[in-house]
């Protein structure tokens, strides 16, 4: 028992000195969302992650029937709302996604795929504390509905066509320089002048 006893306070020990380096460590380079999260910090977070799901929805099972018409709509609402972050095919590379702390995760892969309809709901609905994930649930029965269809969505993202791609750029939100550049690519392809420089563009070229 003895030697139990001392094997336990060596390993406790162990832990104490690795804990006290890694938080010197810390102090001396500081944080930065440019930083991969530990294994540690990764499997606290999944945990904590599910316990947040409220218990009644956990093993919840889809209850919005999947079909063409919700596929499209919730893949819509993803390109418009979601890309942004997640990208289009949800891997998480987009610029704002990849720069977060901890950055957006590669929804194809198991991690996420792996997670009831329920825990996904829940997600949506109520976001992830401390990351860059809000909620985006009102508490309306449209607001859930939506997040039920999103999760079709986010089921089918392992089995995204190039084509439902190329259909979600067309849908990304566009800054107006990009408006106004795509409005003048479809008049020149449509045949038309090209439209006439604005008062700002024109005061650019002078100087």
């Amino acid at each position: 028992m003895r030697r139990r006893s001392k094997v336990g306070l060596i390993v406790a020990a162990v832990f104490v000195v690795l804990a006290v380096v890694a938080l010197a460590t810390t102090l001396h380079y500081g944080f930065s969302a440019h930083d991969e999260p530990t294994a540690i910090e990764r499997a606290v977070a999944r945990t904590v992650r599910h316990w947040a799901v409220p218990s009644d929805l956990r093993d919840r099972k889809n209850p919005i029937p999947l079909t063409p018409e919700v596929l499209t709509e919730s893949r819509a609402h993803f390109a418009d709302h979601c890309a942004g972050c997640h990208g289009n095919d949800g891997r998480g590379k987009s610029g704002m996604g990849a720069s977060m702390y901890p950055k957006t995760p590669d929804m194809t892969l198991a991690a996420t795929q792996s997670l009831s309809d329920g825990e996904l709901f829940s997600i949506i609905e109520n976001g992830v504390r401390l990351t860059g994930m809000p909620g985006f649930g009102s508490g309306t029965a449209e607001s859930a509905a939506g997040s039920w269809s999103l999760v079709h969505f986010i089921r089918h993202l392992p089995k995204l066509t190039p084509e439902e791609v190329a259909a979600m750029e067309k849908l990304n939100p566009k800054s107006p320089e990009e408006w106004q550049e795509m409005q003048a690519e479809q008049s020149f392809l449509e045949g038309d002048e090209p439209p006439a420089p604005s008062a700002s563009e024109q005061h650019m070229h002078h100087h």
